[in-house]
């Protein structure tokens, strides 16, 4: 980027379509889970979604350029409606799981889409809460940034072999995007444990820990339940 373009911002901000695109397949996915696991709380999922998407389109025409308080809000309570109500749906499908119940095959379907929406809503949690969200992360001196609740292998390279060390925070100034929470999401759910991506902070790790406990629930029962239908 040139000098005079994003001004103030120490790197190119974020660009706003990776986590719209990935939230709004989150809400496809959940609008589409079976009625006897969503419910009414479908049409929720789907308003709040359109509500958060108008207002992140206002607020961020093209980039995580400026503060928004607004669309910031519409999109943590976007968020927080999503991962709430697939909690919801996550029970109705352990117990399910447990008890034998409804069609084998749209169960284990039902469960892959509660699977996915945790690791794209968890990594919009993550994305948001990081070192002060995205428009911080990009334009703040990092002596002024939050304390940070990650920390990315890029953090640590700066002392690495020349050819990593060109990719490295101290080097390139580089700084993770809603990409990098996401695999970090999904690395977390199917591991269970952090990966290449370290928790530092209190709340980062409970967030980790619930995510975790959730995908191993998941994974365990649909697992016994494949077996059984195979049987």
């Amino acid at each position: 980027m040139t000098s005079s373009e994003y001004a103030g911002f120490r790197t190119r901000p974020e660009h706003r379509w990776p986590v719209l695109i990935c939230l709004a397949l989150g809400t496809v996915l959940y609008a589409v889970l079976p009625s006897d696991v969503s419910g009414e709380l479908r049409y929720v999922v789907v308003g709040a979604s359109l509500l958060c998407t108008i207002a992140m389109l206002i607020a961020h025409p093209t980039r995580f350029d400026r503060d928004s308080r607004i669309g910031r809000a519409f999109a943590l309570g976007f968020v927080s409606i999503l991962l709430a109500a697939n909690q919801v749906a996550f029970v109705l499908l352990v117990h399910q799981l447990l008890t034998g119940q409804g069609s084998g095959a749209v169960t284990l379907l039902g469960a892959a889409q509660v699977w996915a929406i945790n690791v794209i809503g968890y990594g919009a949690v993550y994305w948001e809460m990081d070192r002060g969200g995205p428009v911080a992360r990009r334009r703040d001196p990092r002596d002024q940034l939050q304390p940070a609740d990650f920390q990315f292998p890029q953090d640590s390279d700066g002392d690495a072999v020349s050819e990593v060390k060109r990719r490295s925070s101290n080097t390139a100034d580089w700084a993770p995007g809603y990409i990098d929470y996401l695999y970090f999401s999904a690395s977390n759910a199917m591991a269970f444990s952090p990966t290449d991506v370290m928790p530092l902070s209190i709340r980062a790790k409970l967030f980790m820990m619930v995510q975790a406990i959730t995908g191993f629930v998941l994974l365990a029962l649909v697992i016994a339940r494949s077996v059984n239908i195979l049987n």
